[in-house]
């Protein structure tokens, strides 16, 4: 951390902590500043505070000075920001009074700086609860997430219903569309993929490295996406019910997977056993009678055609977790939360968690956590810094202990692919020097890393596109494919962006398909069925080697469990990193010069994924990503 000569370091318990910025309550951190003497500053002055309170002023003692600085310091005690907590945020800048010209840091990432003649943005603590733990277990492998209705038709018994429609062209079918965005569908048309299938497939999915199962909702719900739940306690008969659950948490278990769950708890559908508004479910429903148990857990504004709702999406009347016995039905003792978890499930990634509570979220990881002995995952949707995320005009506390343990790693989604797309690495490298350092350890190693989702464009189609070829109507964008030339040229990209969504800090979420190289512009089509039929194909099979040689990178190789993370060297086009744990090191880089260029790291390394040798300084040719194991143990 330095700018004009000036140099700030922290350390906390002996440790040098310069680019961390979140610590558990009861830390201690010293800070200090080197000041060059050329700049004539009359001392230091740091100005901090915390959120929602007023700014207080500390002047930094002079500590020591050599030949060319005068050192400044002095101590934060977490407890005492914290006010009475036990955790909060924390904001401070530096001020460097010269007399009518005094200077204030600027924060560009979380830990570099540069001076400005103004206060601008200001560094962030994030102080935790001493207690905060995230499960050992999730971190490693690869996650795989599974949109159900496109993964695999399996053979086991489910129960087709009258209203919805089957598309037996598994291999050509194109996902029911609107005639344009946000325009009403009805989402009924199903490919028939079930919970059998994916039990059928375990297999498969070990070989790409996968130790954890992420499911799309699989509650009873009428549409072929299942964001509209129908009945949380009940597995949906189409996707094989309950028996078929059972029967892949069984097969899951026995392979050493766990099955993560998507948790729809800000809204149900029109359609359920809870608002019941077409009176397809025996019990009395909230738009059906005011005296239904269920009528407090809705808001209306004029009963019962005018309440609140999802984005203003009629099929998606919103919960009021504000009453007790809606919020209770899924955290409490006999809630959805507890009853999944006794069946086995690894966790639940919670969906739009910036629509929860603060009382829903820390009340419904309690109850994961009890039911768990601390072993399930609580993740969030969340698509930006979760540090200190402001939603609807309130400061949310999500990485503050009680909430949540992950959340999916959007920011890294865009680093990456805005490096791959535009050569920004400047941008990339903000980006991971900014979620590092602002997010805790236990959480920054269980970031669900991803770079696609059922809610984006396929990675591939992305990486092929412009965006002129995006920005077309749905009926065009429903046939929309590469051409073979701009496909390869675009495989190689998904290599590179893939090799960095493996190696930086977090678990890689692998979306079922992006491995072999499935094409799909915005929902519903980057929802395509699994190509099971062409997976032996060279277009495939040769994207699909490559996952898979990762996946065994991240089962085989410590330092990508946990591995301490460093940025070695970045400039406008190139980032290089290191992994560092048990005293072996990996170190990635990744450039999208357009000539070779010699970096400032030396060494002996193999390449993992090519198997060639380096001895010296390292080289990185044009569009080139290496994945480098340093010879002889852990460089400096």
């Amino acid at each position: 951390m330095q700018s004009n000569g000036i140099r700030i370091h922290k350390y906390c318990n002996g440790e040098d902590v310069t680019r961390k910025s979140a610590f558990a309550y009861g830390d201690v951190l010293e800070v200090f500043v080197h000041v060059p003497h050329t700049l004539d500053v009359q001392g230091v002055v740091l100005r901090g505070n915390t959120d929602g309170c007023g700014d207080e002023d500390v002047a930094l003692a002079e500590f020591a000075k050599t030949d060319a600085d005068t050192i400044y310091s002095c101590t934060l005690n977490t407890c005492r920001l914290c006010r009475g907590q036990s955790s909060g945020l924390y904001y401070y800048e530096l001020l460097f009074p010269k007399g009518l010209d005094t200077r204030f840091t600027e924060s560009i990432n979380n830990v570099d700086f540069y001076l400005s003649r103004s206060s601008g943005a200001r560094f962030r603590l994030l102080i935790f609860e001493n207690d905060y733990k995230t499960p050992e277990w999730f971190g490693k492998g690869v996650m795989y997430h599974i949109f159900v209705d496109r993964f695999c038709r399996g053979e086991g018994s489910v129960q087709m219903r009258e209203d919805a429609k089957l598309d037996p062209d598994w291999e050509h079918g194109i996902p029911q569309y609107a005639p344009y965005p946000g325009a009403p569908v009805s989402n009924n048309v199903f490919f028939g993929g079930n919970l059998w299938g994916v039990a059928q497939k375990l297999d498969y999915l070990q070989s790409l490295g996968v130790k954890v199962i992420y499911l799309s909702p699989i509650f009873k719900a009428y549409s072929n996406h299942k964001y509209d739940t129908g009945d949380y306690e009940q597995v949906d008969p189409m996707f094989g019910g309950d028996a078929a659950f059972a029967h892949l948490l069984h097969c899951a278990k026995e392979k050493g997977m766990r099955i993560i769950l998507d948790g729809v708890f800000n809204h149900t559908g029109d359609d359920s056993r809870y608002f019941n508004r077409y009176g397809k479910y025996e019990d009395v429903g909230a738009y059906q009678s005011k005296d239904s148990p269920y009528a407090e857990w809705y808001d209306f504004r004029s009963y019962p055609d005018e309440y609140d709702c999802w984005w203003g999406i009629p099929i998606l009347p919103r919960l009021n977790h504000g009453k007790d016995s809606c919020r209770s039905y899924f955290t409490g003792e006999q809630g959805i939360a507890r009853k999944y978890v006794k069946m086995g499930i690894g966790g639940w990634r919670l969906d739009v968690a910036d629509e929860l509570s603060d009382e829903f979220l820390e009340e419904f990881r309690a109850a994961v956590k009890d039911e768990s002995d601390g072993e399930c995952v609580v993740i969030g949707e969340v698509w930006e810094n979760a540090a200190d995320k402001i939603a609807y005009s309130k400061r949310r506390r999500y990485l503050s202990g009680k909430q949540l343990d992950s959340v999916m790693n959007y920011p890294v989604r865009n680093g990456i692919l805005d490096f791959i797309r535009y050569s920004d690495a400047e941008g990339l490298y903000h980006v991971l020097t900014e979620l590092y350092s602002s997010y805790p350890e236990q959480v920054c190693h269980a970031l669900m890393n991803l770079v696609g989702t059922h809610d984006t464009e396929r990675v591939l189609t992305m990486l092929g596109s412009t965006e002129e070829d995006l920005d077309k109507t749905n009926e065009q964008l429903s046939v929309y494919r590469l051409d073979p030339e701009i496909r390869e040229k675009a495989i190689s990209l998904v290599k590179m962006a893939a090799a960095l969504q493996y190696t930086v800090f977090g678990i890689p979420s692998l979306y079922y398909g992006d491995e072999l190289g499935l094409e799909g512009a915005r929902d519903p089509f980057c929802r395509m069925p699994m190509p099971w039929h062409e997976i032996n194909q060279p277009r495939r099979g040769d994207l699909l080697s490559y996952y898979q040689k990762l996946g065994q990178l991240r089962a085989q190789h410590p330092a990508l469990d946990g591995g301490a993370f460093e940025i070695l060297y970045h400039d406008e086009c190139c980032i290089v990193y290191a992994r560092r744990k048990e005293g072996r090191e990996l170190v990635v880089v990744a450039s999208r010069h357009e000539q070779p260029l010699t970096l400032p790291i030396s060494g002996d390394f193999t390449d993992l994924l090519s198997g060639e040798r380096h001895h010296g300084n390292l080289c990185a040719q044009p569009d080139c990503v290496l994945i480098l194991e340093r010879i002889g143990g852990q460089g400096a």
